[in-house]
């Protein structure tokens, strides 16, 4: 689905869950991906810099998992569900500005160990997202 904001197309997959905060979760198992959206990097401009320390941890829904800075502000990242952080995108080290061109694709953040797949009827569908921005 691509959605016309402010002149701009903004792509937005019907097959993701998205957070009122801009983060989108991609569902494989009880495993998920998560990452930002296109309408968020597109806000945020040129992302110098992602950080993730919680590698490991397991973290609740909505609670921080890491930040990401962009030329302009330094914003929060949350957990789209519960779950155990498994891994952080490293090519994002060496080269944040991949969330800014492919942010479905290749500039995915972490990837989770879901606690609890339920919480996922509490995100929303494209169409819900779209309505959002």
């Amino acid at each position: 689905m691509w959605v016309n904001f402010k002149s701009q197309k903004m792509n937005i997959p019907d097959n993701l869950k998205y957070t009122k905060d801009h983060e989108w979760i991609k569902v494989n198992g009880d495993e998920a991906t998560v990452g930002v959206t296109d309408y968020a990097q597109n806000e945020l401009g040129d992302i110098v810099f992602i950080e993730v320390e919680t590698v490991g941890e397991t973290l609740d829904m909505e609670e921080t998992f890491g930040t990401i800075e962009a030329v302009k502000t330094v914003s929060d990242m949350f957990m789209p569900v519960s779950g155990e952080v498994l891994e952080f995108n490293e090519e994002l080290e060496q080269s944040p500005e991949i969330v800014n061109s492919d942010p479905y694709g290749k500039g995915w953040i972490i990837k989770i160990k879901m606690s609890d797949p339920g919480q996922l009827d509490e995100l929303l569908d494209a169409a819900a997202y779209k309505e959002l921005i």
